[in-house]
Formats: structure tokens, C-alpha cells, sequence
């Protein structure tokens, strides 16, 4: 086990030594700004996209960017093999340059709370003075003409996304859609934008994206790490960058239904490694506090907390469309996985999301367009051994218990996280929607078979 230290530059004559907390860990510096101030990895992208729209957010969302995009190369170049001593926990210590010090300072505490419970390591965050000739990131004109759009929406391209996309638009909300690309999980994005462009509208102009990551050529001397639980904390970012340039307080809308926002633990082994938090209630919660903290107004919401996926696909307002194009979106957590099989990029048909999405789709319109490696679960009996009965097994173990004793749902809601900062009828709300999303579920895999080979 090591702990690290990652340094942030912005230009090359950010050179100023900056004294680490522990002198024995690992110190890796990263630098975000060429020598024509324009912001790298990514943050510049969705920046300039931005400003053709007319959005120039504050100089604080940028710093809340760059700090997310830190948070990003250190949680995929440190690698939990090598460098934490459960071969999970890793100790990582930011160093990021700031517009305004103090404000930042003053939601350290904050910051490191809610990295660590979203990503389960040890987080310290330190920030100074940004150097001479960085007070101001981005030119912004005399004269600002402002943007029409009225709310900002999360779009990942998957299944939730698609539904929230086209709720806001048949709402008349004039979303402008955020996007964060890397890999084949997100390149059904410029698919599930056109079809939606088709219906409403020429959809480029509302869609920004950017695409946030670092090789071993930007962070010498590290490693990789492939679990990313802490992804969210720059879609949340990007978001914000967006809402923070429109006027009076625009709205997040992060599509996700209840059940995977929750994300309960179905069996004693998943409650650490195998729980993430991209959208839990506390984890959103805490972010708003940051963002008030921060002084940019834009407001979190998850619309679809208190939904299943089925129930968002049987409300979505533009069921045709949606029913036409669920082909197009992507839920599998590993869309490449079939690669050691030989397969194309395409849905495992066993992960969780995978299994979460063939329940909603066949609870709301029975039959389902999408093509899995294993098509059929009932076909034959799933191997016990194998990674393709784990998630089945996990769900039928659920189903079974919550049919026996509903009222665990009450308690296992509090599992992933606090539910503190909701009433007792958000908390009653969110143990409904657990129970009906796992009736759901069991639907789908209650009469699969599993045994060993």
C-alpha cells in the first residue's frame, strides 16, 4: 500500500513548489493547460461547446471541473491492486489550484465526505491560490448574449436517460443534454440523439460532450484501475458547469430509476466492492449542499427516484418512440465483455443492469427488441460456477426473501447509505419502490434455473 499525492498544474509556468502532507507518498503532478490557456483533457472541449451556445459559467464551476477531472485520473491511474492494502481502500491526496481558496477551503470537509462515500477510499483535498495569469479561465465576451435553455439533463445513452430525454422535451423544459464519452458503454449516445432529433427537432445544438480521461502518458508512472466508482462525481460536474451558465437557477434532471439508484445490497457480499452510489439520495443530497456551498445555483433532481424501470417506461410520454428505439440505448455494466468470447460489443443479458433492464422492458411492453449474449435465461439451466447465474442467483435470493418478509424493504433501504436528510414518507417511498423493483426483477428470473456443472 502507498498513498498518493496528485498535484495539480494549470499553465507551464505554474511551477511553484507545493509541500505535500506525507513526504513518503507516491507525488504524480498533472497538468491541464497549454500554452494557450485553452484547458485540457476534455474540460476545455465541453467549455468551447458551451461558449458556442452562448454559456460562459463562473470561474468557481470551472474549478469544480477541474477538480472533478483530478478526481477522475486518480480514480483510473491508481490502481486498488497495487497501491491499496485490502486491495480496495486507496489514500489519495489532491492538491488543486483555485480561484478563491477560501470559499473551497470551507467545503473541504464536505468534498472528502463525499468522494469517500461514493468511491470507499481515503480522500484528502488541499487547495492554493491560482498562479499569476490564471484568474480567469475563460474569455468571455463584452457583451453576453445568454442561452434559451431552461434546465440541464444528464444523457448517458442508456435506457433511463432516453426515457428522461424524451419526458423533457414532450414537457417543453428546453433541456441542453450533457454527455460524458469513453468507451463503447457510451457510444450509443450520437444514436439515441439522433433518433430523438428526428421527433423534436435538430438535437446538436441542445448536446454537449465531453469526453474526461487520462493514459499512462498524462499520469507517468501509474497504473489503471477499471472499477471507476467514482464516474459520477464528473457527470455531476459537466452538469453543473452547464446549469452554472444559465439564469436564475437551472434544474439537474439525472434520470435513474429507484431501484438502481438505491442500489441495495442483495447479498452479504456486495455491501462494500460490488455497491456503487453513482445516484444515491445521500450522495445527491450532499452534492446539492456542495454546489449551495459553492454558490452556483442549479438544483439536483432525480425525477424517477420513486419509480421502477418498468414504471418509467410505461409512463414515459412518447411510449412509440421510446418502444421503436429501446434497441438504440445501452444499460450492460461491461458492453465489451463478450470480447473473450469472441462476441461483438453488445448486453450480457446477466448483469445487473442487464437483468434490471429485461424485467422493466418485458413488465412494460412484454417483448424485447434487444439482442443478449444468453437470450433466453430459461432456456437451459445457468451454471452455478459462472459469472452469468451471480446476479440471477443474487436477484432470486431477494424476491424470495422480500415475498416472505415485505417489511424488510424498511430496512434495507438504510444498507447502501443514510436516508437522513428525507422525511419518513420519502424513506416509505423509497422502500416501495425497492420491493416492486425486486418483484420486478423477480418476474424475469424467479423460475431460471441454476446449478452446478
Amino acid at each position: 500500500m502507498r498513498r498518493h499525492s496528485l498535484v495539480v498544474r494549470l499553465d507551464p509556468g505554474d511551477t511553484k513548489t507545493v509541500k505535500v502532507a506525507d513526504s513518503g507518498s507516491k507525488k504524480t503532478e498533472l497538468r491541464f493547460v497549454d500554452g494557450d490557456k485553452r484547458l485540457g483533457h476534455g474540460i476545455g472541449q465541453i467549455l468551447g461547446q458551451l461558449a458556442d451556445r452562448g454559456m460562459y459559467p463562473s470561474e468557481t464551476a470551472v474549478d469544480l471541473a477541474i477538480l472533478a477531472a483530478a478526481v477522475t485520473a486518480a480514480d483510473t491511474r491508481i490502481s486498488r491492486v497495487s497501491d491499496a492494502q485490502d486491495s480496495w481502500t486507496r489514500e489519495i491526496d489532491l492538491y488543486c489550484p483555485v480561484a478563491d481558496p477560501a470559499k473551497w477551503t470551507a467545503s473541504t470537509i464536505l468534498l472528502e465526505r463525499i468522494l469517500t462515500f461514493l468511491t470507499g477510499d481515503l480522500w484528502r483535498i488541499a487547495f492554493r491560490p491560482r498562479p499569476k495569469g490564471m484568474k480567469e479561465l475563460i474569455e468571455r465576451p463584452a457583451e453576453l448574449v445568454g442561452s434559451t435553455f431552461q434546465s440541464v439533463c444528464l444523457f448517458s445513452g442508456g435506457l433511463d436517460s432516453f426515457v428522461g430525454g424524451i419526458d423533457l422535451l414532450e414537457e417543453k423544459k428546453n433541456p441542453i443534454f450533457v454527455s460524458h464519452y469513453r468507451d463503447a458503454g457510451t457510444s450509443s449516445q450520437p444514436a439515441c440523439a439522433a433518433r430523438l432529433g428526428k421527433v423534436y427537432g435538430d438535437f446538436a445544438p441542445r448536446h454537449v460532450r465531453a469526453n474526461v480521461s487520462f493514459d499512462k502518458h498524462d499520469l507517468p508512472g501509474l497504473g489503471a484501475e477499471t472499477t471507476t466508482r467514482g464516474r459520477s462525481f464528473i457527470f455531476f460536474a459537466l452538469a453543473a458547469l452547464a446549469a452554472d451558465a444559465l439564469k436564475g437557477g437551472a434544474s439537474i434532471y439525472v434520470p435513474e430509476n429507484g431501484l438502481i439508484s438505491l442500489n441495495v445490497p442483495l447479498d452479504p457480499l456486495r455491501i462494500g466492492a460490488w455497491s456503487t452510489r453513482t445516484t444515491h439520495p445521500f450522495y445527491m443530497a450532499r452534492w446539492q449542499e456542495l454546489l449551495d456551498g459553492l454558490g452556483i445555483q442549479a438544483r439536483l433532481t432525480n425525477p424517477y427516484r420513486f419509480q421502477t424501470k418498468g414504471e418509467m417506461l410505461s409512463s414515459c410520454k412518447n411510449t412509440k418512440l421510446l418502444r421503436d428505439s429501446l434497441d438504440l440505448t445501452i444499460s450492460c455494466s461491461s458492453y465489451t465483455k463478450g470480447r473473450w468470447k469472441g462476441l461483438s460489443p453488445g448486453h450480457c443479458g446477466y448483469c445487473t443492469p442487464c437483468l434490471i433492464r429485461r424485467a422493466s422492458i418485458k413488465a412494460a411492453f412484454g417483448t424485447d427488441p434487444t439482442s443478449y449474449s444468453i437470450p433466453d435465461l430459461e432456456a437451459q439451466p445457468l451454471d452455478s460456477k459462472q459469472a452469468e447465474s451471480s446476479d440471477v442467483r443474487a436477484f432470486k435470493m431477494m424476491s424470495h426473501r422480500l415475498s416472505k418478509k415485505p417489511q424488510l424493504a424498511e430496512v434495507l433501504v438504510h444498507k447502501t447509505g443514510p436516508l437522513n436528510d428525507y422525511s419518513p414518507e420519502e424513506i416509505a417511498n423509497y422502500a416501495a419502490v425497492f420491493r416492486r423493483g425486486i418483484e420486478e426483477v423477480g418476474a424475469l428470473v424467479d423460475d431460471v434455473a441454476i446449478e452446478a456443472a
